[in-house]
C-alpha cells in the first residue's frame, strides 16, 4: 500500500512540473541482463530467467500504479531462438507457470506482439490463457512481445498491405505504399492492437542499442540505458527514469523558439 502511495503522489508531482514532459503513456524496456545476473551468482541462466519474471511482474504492478497506460517488454524475440534447446525450452516453461493473480488484480490487459503460434502446444495454450483471462481487464495495457522481431514486424505488415490490395484493387492498379498504412499493419498498429509508439524505451544491463525492438515504433523515442541487470531492475529505480523522462525536451524532428 506504501508503494501505490508514493507511486501515486510520484505521479501527480511529475505531471506538475510545469514546461517539461509529463509522464510517458507509453514505455517499452528491453529486459536485458538475466544471463549475466546468473553467471554472477553461479547459478543455472534458468535461474536467472525466473527472477527476470519476478522483476518483470514487480515492474508492470509499478507501471499500472503509475499511470503508465502502455508497458511493452521485449519478452523473446526471433533471434532468440539460435540459444541452446535447455533455455529455450526453460524460457517456455515459465511461460506456462505464469502466476496471473496480482496482475488481474490490478485490471491489466495483456496483449501479445508477435506470431507464438511456433511456441510448443502447451505455451501456446498458456498464453492464451492469459489474453483471454485479462480480455476484460480496462487498466493498463501490459504487451508481450514475444517471438517478436521489429524487421520482421515490417516485412509482415508490407505483405499483410499486398495481401490486401490483391483481394479489394482492380488489376493493373498501382498505389504507393504509405507509412500511415504500414503502421495500421504493424503488431501495435489500429488493425491489430491499437497501442501507441513508445513516448520511452528503456534497456538494461549496459547494453545501447535497440536490437531490434519496436524500430518502425521508436523514431521519436526517448531512449534510456541503464547498467543494473534486468533481474536487480528495481521499482524505484525505474520511478527514478520516468521522472528523469519529464526533463527531456521532445522535438519530433523540430526546433522550439530559443533554438531557431
Amino acid at each position: 500500500m506504501a508503494l501505490v502511495t508514493f507511486a501515486l503522489v510520484l505521479r501527480e508531482e511529475i505531471l506538475m512540473i510545469e514546461g517539461k514532459a509529463k509522464m510517458p503513456e507509453s514505455v517499452g524496456i528491453i529486459m536485458d541482463g538475466n544471463g549475466r545476473w546468473a553467471k554472477g551468482k553461479g547459478v543455472p541462466r534458468l535461474a536467472g530467467h525466473n527472477a527476470g519474471m519476478a522483476s518483470m511482474k514487480k515492474i508492470v504492478i509499478a507501471s499500472s500504479n503509475l499511470g503508465v497506460k502502455n508497458l511493452t517488454v521485449y519478452a523473446f524475440s526471433t533471434e532468440n531462438w539460435k540459444r541452446s534447446t535447455e533455455e529455450v525450452s526453460g524460457i517456455f516453461n515459465l511461460i506456462v507457470k505464469s502466476e496471473l493473480a496480482e496482475l488481474i488484480e490490478n485490471n491489466v490487459h495483456i496483449n501479445i506482439l508477435g506470431d507464438y503460434s511456433m511456441l510448443p502446444e502447451a505455451s501456446v495454450k498458456s498464453i492464451d490463457k492469459l489474453v483471454s483471462e485479462t480480455e476484460n481487464c480496462s487498466g493498463m495495457n501490459f504487451n508481450i512481445a514475444l517471438n517478436y522481431g521489429g524487421r520482421d514486424e515490417i516485412v509482415r505488415a508490407v505483405n499483410e498491405i499486398i495481401a490486401d490490395r490483391e483481394f479489394t484493387d482492380e488489376p493493373g492498379i498501382s498505389r504507393a505504399v504509405t507509412e500511415d498504412e504500414i503502421s495500421a499493419h504493424l503488431y501495435t498498429g489500429s488493425l491489430h492492437n491499437d497501442i501507441p509508439d513508445p513516448d520511452l524505451i528503456i534497456r538494461t544491463s549496459g547494453e545501447e542499442r535497440l536490437s531490434n525492438f519496436l524500430i518502425w515504433q521508436s523514431a521519436y523515442s526517448e531512449l534510456m540505458f541503464t547498467d543494473t541487470l534486468w533481474p536487480d531492475f528495481t521499482p524505484e529505480e525505474y520511478e527514478k527514469m520516468l521522472e528523469a523522462y519529464t526533463h527531456r525536451k521532445r522535438r519530433f524532428g523540430g526546433r522550439e523558439k530559443e533554438d531557431k
